[in-house]
């Protein structure tokens, strides 16, 4: 995904009408167009920034099956979701998946432990009806509760239960999905809003796109639109002038503290009064969250308040022996949640399945599901454009199309430390790299190999090399400096200075690829400076309100028009 494919893929997607447009480059989008391509068909995804920008960048980095949806008794969801997971692990991207362990602590003796047990039992059943499983949970006591969490007051919990999920870096696994359908023949095209859709009568039969940067208006002839947008669904479908599903956004937002200030072998998951709050392990890192609140301002930046991190650090705080401060806090962010409009009132209450409906002639909307489900979300949206299309299309067989980076993985990291004496690094650099590219991490020490000082850290010790920037602008589709803090590294949440520090760096590697002259430099550091800076305040304002106003201050270098909701 060079600039160079970038242009001459859009010159042809202008040229000649492709079978589907896919609009949205977040994980279902992408997932869309690995289906449609990977089935022969002619594909073309349009994303109006950058690939996951929006809440595949901002999840909980897990494939996971959901044990809260349990008590929902969504038991079809959970047994899905928990087939995905495995899917992920074991065979479609080994490289960016891994078994991470929680504990969920017991406060009560008897009951709870039965209740919990029942549970989690149930879940490691349904995870054994997929592929490989992962460890089975295990009871634990007091006693080996305290040796895997010491961090845990004594009076927080009697006992505890030990189960396991996934971990993954959202937006490096998005990435990888657009990466993998672009070598299956899909254009993938960023900085490309929808602005209209083109109809022949009351047919959908294309979409007209805005180039976020340079204002320039294309045409884009299509078979079949797919409406791939997330929070963006009733936006997109107001343009067809009917919309058949309801989107309903809901704001989680998570914590990023070091790993040392909180002392623990294990996650955590612990019961919160409206939901449940996940300490997640993160590199040398912690993820804490999330909340659970209606957003109805900003789609693009939603912003956390000083009232959603206090609340975080309270009821983590409930719990530990060390309290944490907000001078404990690397990072935030906070993603949206896109759910179905529902009966309840309560968006914690509202379902996470997902839907797929022909909104016009031509347009296809999927909408609502989660994270761990997207493989399943695309496949049905594309069996519905298949159908449309009529012919001999090929059924999907995406759950047998590993991700860029994923095929020959284990060959790769067994000569790990043979690849890292040739490179001159540490074993633990280059099993950085291999946990974050799987085997296009030859081709970052490729760059390494021509130019000595690509294999330095960014900043001042930081575990990304200068490699991975380079990497980033030819092989990822990189446009932008916060591209690469945000998504292609994760600098912005990661450290205390945000991604500031290192940032004049980064954006002078990036004008080497890019073509960028000085003033663009500059242009790309400020803009990025205040984005941070706009982030920052608004965490400090008492409600949303106030918070959307304080982020929304910051410019961006893409520029896409406003949108209802927006």
């Amino acid at each position: 995904m060079s600039p160079e494919r970038r242009a001459e893929d859009l010159r042809s997607a202008a040229a000649t009408e492709a079978d589907v447009v896919v609009i949205g480059g977040g994980v279902v989008g992408a997932g869309c167009a690995l289906d449609s391509a990977s089935r022969g068909l002619r594909v073309v995804l349009v994303e109006q920034r950058d690939l996951a920008s929006g809440t595949s960048s901002r999840s909980s980095k897990l494939f996971h099956g959901g044990l809260r949806y349990l008590e929902q008794r969504e038991f079809r969801l959970v047994a899905e979701a928990l087939r995905e997971r495995g899917l992920m692990v074991h065979r479609l991207c080994p490289h960016l998946a891994a078994p991470v362990s929680f504990v969920y602590p017991l406060r009560r003796r008897g009951w709870e432990r039965l209740y919990v047990g029942a549970g989690v039992a149930l879940y490691d059943l349904f995870a054994r009806r997929g592929p490989a499983a992962l460890p089975r949970h295990r009871h634990l006591g007091a006693r080996s509760l305290r040796r895997l969490v010491p961090a845990l007051r004594a009076d927080a919990a009697i006992g505890g239960v030990r189960y396991w999920d996934a971990l993954v870096d959202d937006a490096r696994h998005t990435v990888a999905l657009s990466r993998t359908a672009a070598a299956h023949g899909a254009s993938i095209l960023t900085s490309m809003q929808v602005v209209r859709l083109l109809r022949a009568g009351d047919r959908v039969v294309g979409v007209v796109v805005r180039d976020s940067e340079t204002g320039e208006e294309v045409e884009l002839r299509a078979r079949q639109v797919v409406n791939a947008t997330a929070t963006w669904t009733d936006e997109i479908q107001s343009m067809a002038g009917r919309g058949t599903l309801r989107v309903r956004a809901s704001k989680g937002i998570h914590l990023v503290v070091p790993r040392d200030r909180i002392p623990a072998d294990s996650g955590m998951i612990l019961r919160t009064p409206s939901s449940v709050l996940f300490v997640i392990p993160w590199r040398q890192h912690w993820i804490v969250g999330t909340t659970d609140t209606d957003w109805h301002l900003d789609l693009a930046h939603p912003a956390a308040t000083a009232a959603d991190i206090d609340y975080l650090l309270g009821q983590l705080n409930s719990v530990l022996r060390s309290p944490l401060g907000h001078e404990d806090i690397e990072g935030v962010y906070a993603g949206l949640r896109p759910l179905l409009e529902g009966e309840s009132e309560e968006t914690s209450a509202l379902s996470r399945e997902h839907a797929v409906h022909q909104t016009v002639p031509g347009l296809v909307t999927v909408a609502g599901g989660k994270y761990t489900t997207y493989r399943v979300m695309a496949r049905d949206a594309v069996d519905v454009v298949a159908r449309n299309l009529g012919g001999s299309v090929a059924p999907s067989c995406t759950e047998d199309v590993p991700l860029v980076g994923a095929e020959g993985f284990t060959g790769v990291w067994n000569r790990r430390a043979r690849l890292a004496a040739e490179a001159g690094l540490p074993v633990s650099v280059v099993e950085h790299l291999l946990r974050r590219h799987g085997t296009d991490t030859l081709a970052v020490l490729g760059l390494v190999a021509e130019r000595a000082e690509l294999g330095r850290p960014i900043g001042s010790g930081g575990p990304y090399l200068r490699a991975e920037v380079v990497h980033a602008c030819r092989a990822e589709g990189a446009r932008h400096l916060d591209d690469v803090l945000a998504r292609r590294t994760r600098l912005s949440i990661e450290t205390f200075h945000r991604g500031v520090a290192c940032a004049r760096e980064v954006a002078e590697l990036m004008s080497v690829e890019l073509g960028w002259d000085a003033a663009a430099i500059d242009a790309e550091v400020e803009a990025y400076e205040e984005r941070v800076r706009a982030e920052r305040h608004s965490q400090t304002q008492p409600d949303d309100v106030r918070a959307d106003a304080a982020r929304g201050v910051a410019r961006e270098r893409r520029h896409p028009r406003p949108l209802r909701g927006d």
